[in-house]
Parts: C-alpha cells; structure tokens; sequence
C-alpha cells in the first residue's frame, strides 16, 4: 500500500489553483495573485496531492491508515520550484576564467582565449560518463534542498556526436534515480567546436544529419535548443536547426538576445517555441509581439548578476500583459548556481517584480515553460505532491527578502520526503 502523507495544522497553505482555473500560466496582472488557506492542512496520496483545506474540515482524511503525519504549525507550505533552463550536466568549473574577468577581461575575450563554453566541452569530452553523472549528482541534491522540484537539463558541453550522448544519458539517469520532475534538452548548438572552427556549417551538418536523429532514436531529448547570439549561431543557422529538430519530435525553445537584439524572438513565435530564454536586451516592439502568443518568455536573473550584464526588462514586460518565467541558467561560466529563491530575490529587486510575481514565474509559468502546466506549479488535486515546507517564516515573502539563508525545511517530491 502506498504511503499517505498527512500535513496538518499548516500555518498558510499558498499558490492554490481552483479546480475552475484552467489558465496553463500567468500573465501580467495575473501575476500577482496568490490564493492562500490559513491554518491548513493538506494530505497526499502516492504521489499525487489528495486533498486540501482548513484545519476546521477534516472529512474523509481522519480514518486513513498507513498515514505519516508532518506538522507544519508555523510553517508555510507551498510548491516546489520548476526551474525551466539549466546547465547542470558538466565537469568541473570555470573559477579561473570568473577571477581572470575580475582581473579585466570580457566574458568575449575569455571565449577567443579558449575559455568560456569551448573549455567545458574539452573537460567534458575527458570525463567518463560515471564522473558527470556523480558531479551532476550532487548538483541535483543541491537544488532539491532550495526547493526544486521540476528541472530542465540541457547538453551542449559535448559538442560532438559522441559526448552530447554521453551528457544526455547522464541526464536520463538522473531523472530515473532521482524524484526530481526532469525534462532534456538537446543543445548541440551551444557553440562551434574546435575541430570545426573554420567550418560551422560542417558542424551545423553533423547536428542535423547525425546528433539529431540519434537522440532522438534514443529518445534522450525533450527538447531542441540553440544559441541564438552573435559569435555562435545567427538567426538563419537557428531557424533550420530548430527545424531539423521538430521533424524529429523535438519542441524547440532557445536561448536569444542575452548579449545582443538580433531578431531571433520573431523566429520563436513563428516556429511555436515553447519559451524562448535570457532576453538580457529587448526591443520594445519585441515585447508587442511576444503578447499572445503561446511562447513564454524565460529570464535569468541570476545569470545577469554574475556577468554584470542587463537585467531582462520584466517589469515593462508584465505591466504590457506578457507572462514570464524565471529560471537558473545553473551553469559553469555564467550562472554558478541552481538556488531559485536567490533568482527571486534578484528578480524583485533588479527586474521590479513583485514578490508574488516572482513566486507565479517560478512556479506556473515556470511548469508551463516545461511543458508540465497540467502536473506541476501549484497547489492543486491531482497534481505532483511536489511540495515545500518552510521552517518558521513570517510569510513566504520572507524567502526572497532574507536571501543568505535557507529557508525550506523540507522537500516533499512525487510524495516522498527527500532525506
């Protein structure tokens, strides 16, 4: 028999959708709502979320058996995080090319040095697919413990038939030994690799006629990606990978305008992307066409932080009815982290975003952008008993003030109680 999971007296139950809410995200003022419960509880059942309410309704909860009983008393309860772009499948780390920055170079200069995406890949290709996959590991433990729940994991430190492989196994493997929710991107075109230096649209041959069709005869690959941005991929090399991709079952969304306004977002919308990511500079008429359409825009705040770049306009953005999702970008060279309260932290104080806001893009917008709307992103019957209970807050608001701390006490994944 399965586990049920009872957590009672909870202190404020937050980011509930009604059963008559059938909005697959948020957008603009929609942002901001919060519905809550005061003094809760809410049970769980396998690892689907069974019921919800107040402390003065008990029915049909109290005669379960085989029951763990958590009590949350002065404690919030909310989803866990979908954090929809991350890196988090590599080997070692860039801490020399972050000091060099500090010593004067640009993140442009590093890369014609041999550093920045080039350098991951050359100590990816060295490192067995054990070695990823414990280092990945850990990462994965990491991001659980702040609150994830739901992750997307990109490849594109492989750079090559052989290692984009080795990356996108390692990921399958996490998603079958860990209770994260995982979805895999395929970004074999994350840059040019050195044996193809002198010959990009060689490489953009072995994307479209081997790596594509071999992750997805393995089925290893949610999602196709590219980086849409000068110096590696234009917009022409975006549009027919992205095709490519899509003739082989791949949904396309990619990264654009995180250095530079390069017109890629219009090829998003044309080619029904599901979120197009980073969007550092924006163009005002970038933000008209991005209304209504079913592409989501995806902002890294944290990314923008480490890199002493733009922050992504999201004020403007929500105040002009988009929605937006915030994620990580957790990767060796721009984003070296995978804590979503901090990206909520920066997100309203850099980008101006209100707290719920902050909370909406990093729950329902950011499941949507993940494709996972229906399961995940809010407290809901029937969806994941993807849960986060707080330590002793004053509102979850406090977990984006009090950034340096770790507020979350524990996780609860697909119904269980991660250790």
């Amino acid at each position: 028999m399965e586990q049920r999971i009872l957590i009672k007296n909870i202190k404020e139950l937050a980011f509930i959708q009604d059963e008559s809410d059938n909005r697959t995200r948020l957008s603009g003022a929609e942002m901001n709502e919060c519905k809550t419960i005061e003094n809760a509880w809410l049970a769980v059942e396998g690892d689907l979320i069974a019921g919800f309410g107040s402390m003065e309704d008990w029915e049909g909860i109290s005669d379960w058996t085989n029951l763990k009983i958590i009590d949350a008393r002065g404690k919030i309860v909310l989803p866990a995080f979908c954090d929809s772009h991350s890196h988090i499948v590599y080997a070692g780390n860039r801490e020399g090319e972050w000091v060099g920055r500090l010593n004067g170079m640009t993140y442009e200069e590093i890369a014609n040095n041999g550093g920045g995406i080039i350098n991951s890949a050359l100590k990816l290709r060295e490192a067995s697919e054990d070695e990823l996959y414990a280092q990945a590991l850990t990462r994965a433990k990491e991001v659980i413990s702040t609150g994830t729940g739901a992750l997307e994991i990109k490849s594109g430190y492989g750079l090559s038939l052989e290692s984009e492989l080795k990356m996108l196994r390692v990921i399958k493997r996490l998603k079958e030994n860990t209770d994260l929710s995982i979805k895999s991107t395929l970004l074999a075109a994350h840059a040019v690799p050195p044996e193809y230096k002198d010959d990009k649209l060689g490489y953009i041959d072995l994307i479209i006629n081997d790596i594509i069709p071999k992750v997805a005869t393995e089925k290893l690959a949610d999602y196709i990606d590219v980086f849409c941005e000068k110096g590696y991929f234009d917009n022409d090399d975006t549009r027919r990978i992205l095709k490519a991709g899509m003739e082989h079952g791949l949904t396309p969304k990619f990264h654009v305008n995180q250095f530079t306004i390069s017109g890629g977002i219009q090829i998003g919308i044309e080619e029904k992307a599901l979120s197009v990511d980073h969007l550092e500079v924006l163009a005002n008429e970038e933000i008209t066409a991005l209304k209504s359409v079913s592409t989501i825009a995806t902002l890294l705040p944290s990314c923008s932080f480490f890199l002493e770049i733009p922050y992504s306009p999201a004020r403007k953005m929500i105040d002009q009815g988009l929605p937006v999702a915030l994620a990580t970008d957790f990767n060796p060279g721009s984003t070296p982290s995978g804590n979503m309260p901090f990206v909520m932290s920066l997100a309203c104080i850099k980008m101006k975003m209100k707290p719920n806001e902050a909370f909406n893009a990093s729950y329902r917008n950011g499941a949507y952008a993940m494709d996972l709307a229906d399961t995940h992103g809010s407290i809901a019957v029937g969806k994941k008993a993807n849960l986060i209970i707080t330590k002793e807050v004053p509102s979850y608001s406090y977990i984006p003030y009090s950034f340096g701390s770790n507020h979350i006490e524990s996780v609860i994944l697909n119904g269980k109680v991660q250790g």
